[in-house]
């Protein structure tokens, strides 16, 4: 897509490397700040009954199968705007922060969006999932509402020019997987198995495959299925072990994953593993499923919990004071969406009492001119297109934990 080879032959090179755990339902009105949390809501409440607080929306599945994402997108923007707050708002502007659940559906998704419209929201964290954030850019687009995705990793998540996101897009993954595993030599014959009637999984797929003409390895299989057949990968997996494939890649998300892996191991076949942001949830995140099946897969990421700096550590203690869990990169996602949100505000002195439009005029304009250091990248920039330049990096499973390779 767009403008990825600029910063991707770099970036995979030197540092290398995503749609289930909880749920209820999350309508949970603006986030808390500070050390006197009551007092400060109140506050809060009056300063947005004034206009002169910003209201962030944001949206995404926190009950269903795809609730560990929408759960840690809440999380991780909940955390920031409270970060924010307690460091004196945008500008002198408190934020107000309303998280709408969308099943991954969607038109629960446009559903949502007009709940946060009703409720004033000037600007949206969201949508988590591809599907439905597609389907609400048409919405933000009639309104002229500035919208940035944490996750939404489909070309058309960014099709209009108030769209932007936090994460790599699915052509971004598929060329950053084939460089890496080809620059690292990791395997001389690969087989891929992808879902054929998913755009999150086949647009992996064919970037990965296209670049793969480049690389030094193979692809000795390509086996697809669908979303009415996704339980038996028993045909997909002998045609790989015939061709010889030392590697699989996986470029689907962990449900299906953690079947494979399991039918893999019941065969006797044990390639090494290399996946996409799609298998983060796959730790903790499917039931009866045996974890040390997942020991030495690799994955695309942004983002790694045991990262020594201070940020993702400060962030990785919060998360798991607040929220009893360890962050994946969908929290991480949102919470740099929170402050890049905040940067362009900055540097385009927009103010809550102007119009959605007008915010988002100003805002889409700042997006190109500012730099971001968060906990998926260090100095990220933004294109017109709605793009983030930023170093892709794998991390690698071991002992039931995510490591930075």
């Amino acid at each position: 897509m767009k403008k990825f080879n600029k910063f991707l032959s770099v970036a995979v090179a030197s540092a290398m490397v995503m749609t289930m755990a909880g749920c209820g339902n999350t309508d949970n009105g603006s986030a808390a700040t500070g050390t006197n949390a009551a007092t400060e809501s109140a506050a809060a409440s009056d300063s947005a009954a004034s206009g002169s607080v910003f209201k962030i929306g944001g949206i995404g599945p926190t009950t269903g199968g795809a609730a560990v994402y929408g759960l840690a997108v809440q999380h991780g923007a909940e955390i920031a705007v409270e970060e924010i707050n307690a460091a004196g708002g945008i500008n002198g502007y408190q934020v107000e922060f309303k998280f709408q659940d969308d099943e991954a559906d969607a038109e629960k998704s446009v559903n949502a969006y007009n709940a946060l419209k009703d409720w004033g929201a000037q600007i949206i964290d969201g949508s988590t999932t591809s599907g439905a954030c597609i389907a609400v850019t048409d919405k933000t687009k009639e309104d002229n509402m500035f919208q940035i995705t944490p996750s939404g990793s489909a070309v058309e998540c960014v099709q209009y020019d108030n769209n932007f996101r936090v994460c790599f897009s699915d052509p971004n993954q598929g060329l950053a997987s084939a460089q890496y595993i080809g620059e690292n030599g990791l395997a001389e014959k690969i087989a891929v198995i992808y879902d054929s009637s998913d755009v999150y999984s086949s647009g992996i797929y064919e970037k990965f495959a296209k670049e793969a003409e480049n690389q030094p390895f193979e692809i000795v299989a390509a086996e697809a299925f669908t979303a009415d057949n996704k339980t038996d990968f028993s045909v997909q997996l002998q045609k790989a072990k015939d061709a010889g494939a030392d590697m699989v890649f996986l470029p689907i998300y962990y449900q299906e994953s953690a079947l494979i892996l399991t039918q893999a191991a019941a065969m006797g076949y044990a390639p090494k593993w290399f996946s996409c942001d799609g298998m983060d949830g796959i730790l903790g995140g499917v039931d009866n499923f045996d974890v040390s099946l997942t020991e030495g897969v690799m994955l695309l990421t942004p983002f790694a919990a045991d990262a020594t700096d201070d940020l993702t550590q400060s962030f990785v203690t919060k998360y798991k004071e607040k929220y009893g869990d360890t962050p994946n990169q969908f929290a991480a996602d949102s919470y740099d969406a929170i402050y890049v949100i905040k940067a362009a505000i900055e540097k385009s002195g927009v103010t809550p009492d102007m119009s959605v439009s007008d915010i988002c005029d100003a805002m889409k304009a700042a997006m190109t001119e500012i730099t971001v250091d968060g906990l998926t990248g260090s100095g990220m920039t933004w294109t017109a297109d709605g793009e983030a330049n930023k170093a892709p990096k794998a991390v690698v499973i071991e002992n039931g934990a995510y490591k930075a390779m």
